[in-house]
């Protein structure tokens, strides 16, 4: 991000346009709905700009702006349509301590102005660091249809009775009463009654609260799904935005962990394979203290928390606390996978069943039924299997599994970082070698990349040779 967004207080300060003509015209439209002592200095003024400076709106000087002209101004426009004369004046703002921008030119500019949907006092500023005006203009035309007009004048109804709704204590309560206005009661008042009949809910609504015992904590057990932000179900999506505290494993993605909340507190407790962990009995303390306080936590698991997420184990520790919790589930990995791949994971004619699997227990390489997993068509998806997998080789053919059997390694399923090695029983431990596979992968028993699938990359074993 280069160009970082903020709001700047122009009530009362000087602001230089310099420039009259058509295209300062089109920066005064936008200036002229803030508080700013607008300065318009140039030759040739636009009738827009003469109507303004009659209507008192702006100061008009008729000449070319000179040393002096911009002190003590916060912001100065180079607006001439001259690149040898805008450079003059905005060296002469940037002389007098203001920030600058000259019109159309980006790598010379402090500063640019984004393109606005004005729904005072709630603005949205949309920018693309110049690269896209017309994509600018896309996306300010669809929030304007999104945005209801009547959204300033609940804003500002709000932002009145902000003083009064300091009564509630700081956090999910005033969140909460907010929302409430916001989102529901509000609008609905608004439509039926107009502003009084808002001012009426808003203090029906702040007394409700008041006389309400403070919501007890809660755990929500969620999964993150595979990694793509896209994946994620929209229950996970509001409730990561709702949070107070996420809580996450090392395998949820960044994208999604850029959905919670600015404000939550979020703490990543790392889980690694054969590597530094966290505790599971200091990942639940940790859940247990912040629902203890009031706080809504997101308990979040990549994949879904019912495979392998030892969501037993938590459920546990939250009844013995008495903290009361939920489960969210999420797009598994192997869902994913095999998606990725252009395969379904059961199909009639080659498998009635479907076993999911891991490579590691807690006693070390897990035991299943060989013999089933061994026999043709058979299909599983074995998590947690880099390791495991010479010992996962031999098991399958001391009972019987063709050394042709076709297997496929997905690693960091559905992320842009996505990785699909096509190989067969007998070169699985070498293609996991030799590929150097470090992400999360699950190996696909049975199943090779459909032919059709010429989006995705797919290295087969002898490639790695």
């Amino acid at each position: 991000m280069r160009h970082f967004p903020i709001f700047m207080n122009l009530a009362g300060r000087r602001v230089i346009v310099s420039g009259a003509g058509e295209c300062a015209v089109a920066k005064l439209r936008l200036l002229l709905k803030t508080e700013a002592h607008i300065t318009v200095i140039g030759t040739k003024p636009h009738h827009e700009v003469l109507r303004w400076a009659l209507s008192e709106k702006i100061t008009y000087i008729d000449r070319p702006m000179k040393e002096g002209d911009a002190l003590c101004a916060v912001l100065v426009y180079g607006a001439n349509e001259d690149a040898v004369e805008d450079k003059r004046v905005t060296d002469l703002g940037r002389t007098a301590g203001a920030l600058i921008n000259i019109v159309d030119n980006l790598e010379d500019s402090q500063f640019i102005t984004p393109a606005i949907v004005d729904r005072d006092p709630v603005t949205v500023a949309i920018g693309t660091e110049g690269a896209a005006p017309v994509l600018a203009r896309k996306i300010k035309q669809q929030l304007e249809e999104s945005l209801p007009e009547q959204l300033g004048v609940l804003a500002r109804i709000g932002q009145a009775f902000r003083p009064v709704a300091d009564q509630i204590p700081m956090g999910r309560r005033r969140r909460d009463f907010w929302s409430k206005f916001y989102f529901k009661r509000g609008p609905l008042a608004l439509a039926n009654g107009g502003k009084p009949a808002v001012e009426e809910e808003l203090d029906a609504l702040l007394n409700q609260t008041l006389s309400t015992a403070a919501e007890n904590g809660r755990v929500w057990l969620m999964g993150a799904g595979p990694g793509d932000a896209e994946l994620l179900t929209l229950k996970a999506r509001n409730l990561l935005h709702e949070a107070d505290v996420v809580i996450h494993d090392q395998l949820v993605s960044k994208p999604v962990l850029e959905l919670a909340r600015r404000e939550a507190i979020v703490i990543e407790t790392g889980k690694k394979g054969f590597g530094p962990s966290w505790k599971q009995d200091d990942i639940n303390a940790l859940m247990i203290k912040h629902a203890a306080l009031g706080h809504h936590v997101v308990r979040l698991k990549s994949g879904d928390p019912v495979i392998y997420g030892r969501l037993d184990e938590e459920m546990d520790a939250l009844t013995d606390a008495g903290i009361p919790f939920n489960i969210v589930p999420g797009i598994t990995a192997a869902s994913a996978a095999a998606a990725s791949i252009g395969q379904s994971l059961t199909k009639r004619g080659r498998n009635s069943s479907l076993r999911i699997l891991t490579g590691h227990d807690v006693d070390g390489f897990a035991d299943h039924d060989w013999k089933e997993l061994a026999k043709t068509g058979s299909t599983a998806v074995i998590y947690m299997g880099k390791r495991a997998s010479a010992y996962l080789r031999g098991r399958l053919m001391m009972f019987g599994a063709s050394e042709s059997t076709p297997i496929t390694i997905v690693e960091n399923a559905s992320r842009p970082d996505q990785r699909i090695l096509s190989t067969t029983l007998l070169g699985l431990p070498d293609v996991i070698s030799k590929a150097d596979v470090d992400g999360p992968a699950v190996i696909l028993l049975g199943l090779s990349p459909r032919a059709a699938m010429d989006e995705i990359e797919t290295l087969e074993e002898t490639e790695l040779a």
